[in-house]
């Protein structure tokens, strides 16, 4: 241990303890303490130390980004698909010369290898005319193909993972169907009355699509609940992690196409949120923001979330925005992506936000975000990864300055093949992070969820002072009073960040 290591352990625990005279010191204490010598011995044993932090949520990730190639190569055995040696792809069968079947790539050592490079960034090194970015977003292109039966297996994959390190809850952005929408769109140009061209949808039977978007969510949570034997004695840790859905939505489609799949993901999160039924929670647009018709559109369609916003104002809203770094983009593509987010488009949430400070007045713009508690998604990996950005070159330390509330979340772990600990001991590392640090992270993920009712803190994003019910209670105890009880069975939100708060206290006695 450093002696600046040792003089700060002094403080926090001989000195705690002569200022208290026989206390002890608390388990907060001893953990903050035993985090400071993980630091002091190396990314590995703070990684080991990290592990079973409870991380609370991630709200930003893709599902069919989380997931490794490695499954993707298996399920393509499973669906008799074949390899394309020279795309790096799947194809449909027969699979003769030069296809390879999928189900035989044992054999074929190199170009297995192959297909989990292009279908992540492991081994890529930029080179000319091929940056990170476009590795990154062209690793969705290569495993296209596999059966939308395995989806309830990817879910189980991505619970699995987060059961593994401690972690209760997560938002998994997903794209259902949408082609009769697409349909409709592409027969009714858009207009500038979003009303009227609302209404022609709705009339032309857009909300169809709706029962069968509910009912792909259900039937992946089914699958997954049955592979981690839930609710039989057989259960694993995973059945533990609550999973929510985000309604993704294609902002480089066309402007007609992007208004009808908007308008299906209001009406289906909204129908259920009226079932009370633990599917959709949110909506939230998605593909490269520096994309033609992405850079073009910005503003149109940031408009159209504002009209329907007004139409459907209890849908939850998370905006991918400022996606962006100098360079990507024209300097005026970097001014207003975020602030329009946020005025426009109602963003409770935004993800990734690198180019904050590029925004117009981007000072005032923090000011805005931390008095409307707007949340930002901060992915470190994949914004080193796509954008390049990492280290000083982040907001990531003047947002929280700004007392922004920000939370760690993957983004796309297969593809970046990392976890949620990677990005903790990454955080924790590159801005010397405290103890009370990563909690502040932890519980801002909680408190962002967009699970139903009333949060567990009494003033938002400050972490201090339980509600009323429960203000008298140890903090995550097993047996709260009547009302903190009654209280947190009727809030599936500070249900959540009790046993949050459970999970840290169960963590920090062990030290």
């Amino acid at each position: 241990m450093s002696k600046l290591a040792r003089f700060f352990a002094c403080i926090a625990l001989g000195g705690f303890s002569a200022a208290v005279h026989s206390q002890a010191p608390s388990p907060e204490l001893k953990a903050a303490h035993a985090y400071q010598a993980a630091v002091h011995d190396g990314p590995l044993a703070l990684r080991a130390f990290l592990n079973g932090f409870p991380k609370g949520a991630d709200l930003h990730v893709h599902l069919g980004g989380a997931v490794y190639a490695e499954t993707f190569i298996r399920d393509a055995g499973e669906d008799g698909l074949c390899v394309d040696a020279a795309a790096l792809t799947f194809a449909k069968p027969p699979c003769t010369a030069p296809l390879v079947p999928a189900a035989q790539i044992a054999a074929h050592q190199d170009l297995y290898d192959r297909l989990v490079n292009a279908f992540s960034m492991r081994s890529f090194v930029p080179t000319p005319g091929v940056s990170g970015h476009d590795q990154f977003f062209a690793t969705f292109g290569h495993f296209h193909g596999i059966s939308n039966k395995h989806v309830g297996e990817w879910v189980d994959e991505v619970a699995s993972r987060a059961a593994a390190q401690n972690q209760q809850y997560l938002e998994l952005m997903e794209t259902p169907g949408f082609s009769g929408a697409a349909a409709m769109a592409k027969e009714n140009p858009l207009t500038t009355d979003f009303a009227q061209y609302r209404q022609t949808l709705l009339a032309l039977g857009l909300k169809d699509e709706v029962f069968l978007d509910r009912e792909d969510v259900k039937a992946a949570e089914a699958l997954r609940r049955e592979i981690e034997h839930c609710d039989t004695p057989q259960a694993t840790a995973a059945c533990q992690v609550e999973i929510r859905y985000i309604y993704q939505i294609l902002r480089g489609n066309a402007p007609e196409q992007v208004f009808a799949q908007t308008l299906l993901g209001f009406e289906t999160v909204q129908a259920a949120m009226e079932a009370h039924e633990p599917g959709f929670v949110g909506i939230n647009f998605v593909m490269p923001e520096d994309g033609f018709l992405s850079m073009r559109d910005y503003h149109l369609q940031m408009k159209m979330v504002e009209y329907l916003h007004s139409v459907y104002p209890q849908v939850h809203i998370s905006l991918h925005a400022g996606e962006l770094a100098p360079g990507l983009s024209p300097p005026e593509g970097l001014r207003f992506h975020i602030r329009e987010a946020v005025e426009l488009g109602h963003a409770e949430r935004i993800g990734h936000g690198v180019d904050a400070l590029y925004e117009d007045d981007a000072a005032g713009l923090l000011k805005e975000m931390a008095q409307k508690h707007v949340m930002v998604e901060v992915n470190l990996s994949s914004n080193e990864g796509i954008l390049g950005i990492k280290g000083a070159d982040h907001p990531f330390p003047l947002y929280r300055a700004a007392h922004v509330p920000v939370a760690l979340s993957t983004d796309d772990e297969g593809v970046s093949r990392i976890d949620i600990t990677h990005e903790y001991v990454r955080a924790a590392l590159d801005y010397h992070l405290s103890y009370a640090d990563l909690k502040q992270l932890a519980r801002t993920g909680m408190e962002h969820n967009f699970l139903p009712g009333a949060s567990l803190w009494e003033s938002p994003d400050v972490f201090t002072a339980p509600a009323g019910a429960c203000k008298t209670q140890p903090l995550g105890a097993d047996k709260p009073t009547s009302a903190c009880k009654a209280f947190l069975d009727g809030s599936e939100k500070a249900a959540a960040q009790w046993e949050q708060e459970r999970r840290f206290r169960v963590f920090e006695a062990k030290f």
